[in-house]
């Protein structure tokens, strides 16, 4: 079993409302750990407790985030400033209220590069070129990196804001509903692509959803936040054995029988593992 990259537990509130209490996880190196809630559960207010950013919102955290044996928790503003983007890197679910529309694509890249690297523009571009690639998004397209979010398509900009995640190659990745916003066919191709980003580069993922079915085909593992606790942890694999009334009541709210989804899942990770033979 892999080593733990990250481990939680934490408390969570606004004033004097409890939000999160007692939440406990670990992600573990390489991982896709998958989060599923339903609304009001406390998936936002974790995701911005794990990057430092809850104080910004009103919010308190206490407890641990433990990187690497350091407290993110107890840094200062400007250490945690530092750490977010390069060590630990957010896709945010809306891309087009997460990206600045007055200003074009290239210029996002830039402005991310600049506050970590210290290296030139010809790094940025090489950089900038790998992620195209890696994200199918037009590659050496200078037309394209000038565009402004506003002209570009909601399946591109959410590929853009996967491309600034990686930008400077963060060992732990948090996807925060990145699929909730796009169309069918486009939550399919994202998920696909986290899949191969995962598998590629071994980065641990924290992936957060209400959508169990994107959890099942993604995921190695979940964790079921209920009530602002975690109410269980369980492999993909063995998600049939779930026991906790939380976990059960998402089960039943699937389309299909769950077996036809996990069926549907190992199908796909035979053709991949065929295609990157």
């Amino acid at each position: 079993m892999s080593l733990p990259t990250m481990k939680v537990h934490l408390r969570a509130d606004y004033g004097k409302r409890c939000i999160l209490r007692d939440v406990q996880f670990e992600l573990r190196a390489g991982e896709a750990l998958g989060m599923v809630g339903t609304s009001g559960a406390g998936k936002t207010t974790l995701v911005m407790a794990l990057l430092g950013l809850l104080p910004f919102r009103g919010g308190t955290a206490t407890g641990e985030v433990l990187l690497d044996g350091v407290n993110l928790l107890t840094m200062t503003a400007g250490e945690a400033r530092r750490l977010r983007g390069r060590r630990i890197s957010l896709i945010p679910q809306s891309p087009m209220t997460a990206l600045n529309p007055a200003i074009s694509l290239r210029s996002h890249f830039e402005e991310a590069w600049r506050a970590h690297e210290s290296s030139g523009a010809r790094a940025l571009e090489t950089r900038i070129s790998q992620l195209m690639d890696e994200v199918q998004l037009p590659s050496g397209d200078e037309a394209f990196l000038r565009s402004k979010p506003g002209q570009i398509s909601v399946g591109q900009a959410q590929r853009v804001l996967i491309a600034l995640a990686l930008l400077h190659r963060p060992s732990i990745l948090i996807a925060d509903e990145p699929t909730s916003a796009l169309d069918p066919v486009t939550q399919v191709e994202i998920i696909k692509l986290l899949q191969q980003l995962n598998r590629r580069h071994k980065t641990s993922m924290l992936y957060i959803s209400h959508d169990l079915v994107s959890v099942l085909q993604l995921c190695d593992r979940l964790v079921v936040l209920h009530s602002g606790a975690i109410a269980e942890s369980v492999r993909v694999a063995q998600i049939e054995q779930a026991q906790h009334p939380a976990t059960l009541s998402l089960l039943h709210a699937l389309p299909v029988p769950v077996g036809v989804l996990l069926s549907h899942s190992n199908q796909f990770e035979a053709k991949m593992e065929v295609t990157e033979v």
